[in-house]
């Protein structure tokens, strides 16, 4: 981190993520069953996505802004790589956008794999054609100012979830969840089984061989009088 920053200033260092091949193994798992290995109580809400039906995967360029001020998202952009995703907490304040079409075609020509926004964006139209995953609480005609303050690179909030730089970013058009960078070995094995299971259940939907005594087994143990 720089020293002598002025108060409500902050920029520092983009904190190094994980493994790219740990990382790799997570690309293309949906959000839901994610959520699911992390105890479906985690990611966030409210979030709408503006951008891409592909799923987003990358770690986090993190940066907390003054509600409707986006100074400090260009200057996270200096400090980002490809494959980073952006994760602004910008207050959930939907009154002024904090991104635009021309900082999308910036965070497209960098490479970023994404932006989530605890806030609004404004241009849709032209995030309309996929080929960008955007994340917002919602779009407002009104543009941002840039006057700061603001932090780069520090834990945020953002649409209820803690976000810390580094940790992993994914999102599909169900919604975002982040893994901590620290927990994605360990998590590992339990999103692969859920994606194993739930691979089984559909095979057994379709089949017709689903257990027809799944949920009342479910009730009676609850007690209900079945």
């Amino acid at each position: 981190m720089t020293a002598n920053w002025p108060a409500g200033f902050v920029i520092n260092d983009r904190v190094a993520p994980a493994d790219r091949e740990l990382i790799d193994q997570y690309r293309g798992i949906p959000t839901a069953f994610v959520s699911d290995a992390m105890g479906k109580s985690t990611g966030g809400y409210r979030l709408r996505s503006f951008g891409s039906n592909e799923v987003m995967c990358g770690p986090a360029v993190t940066v907390r802004v003054r509600p409707g001020d986006n100074l400090m998202v260009h200057k996270s952009f200096d400090l980002a790589q490809p494959g980073d995703v952006i994760v602004v907490d910008a207050g959930g304040e939907i009154a002024q956008a904090i991104i635009g079409g021309n900082m999308r075609v910036t965070m497209m020509r960098r490479g970023f794999a994404g932006i989530v926004i605890d806030g609004a964006i404004r241009d849709i139209l032209e995030f309309a054609d996929g080929a960008f995953p955007t994340y917002a609480l919602a779009n407002a005609h009104r543009g941002p100012s840039k006057d700061g303050p603001g932090e780069i690179n520090v834990p945020i909030s953002c649409a209820g979830m803690v976000v810390h730089p580094g940790d992993l970013v994914i999102g599909d058009p169900d919604g975002v969840v982040t893994v901590p960078k620290e927990s994605l070995l360990d998590l590992l094995p339990r999103v692969q089984e859920v994606v194993k299971r739930e691979a089984r259940l559909r095979a057994q939907i379709e089949s017709g061989t689903t257990d027809p005594d799944r949920f009342n087994s479910i009730l009676r143990a609850k007690g209900c009088p079945l």
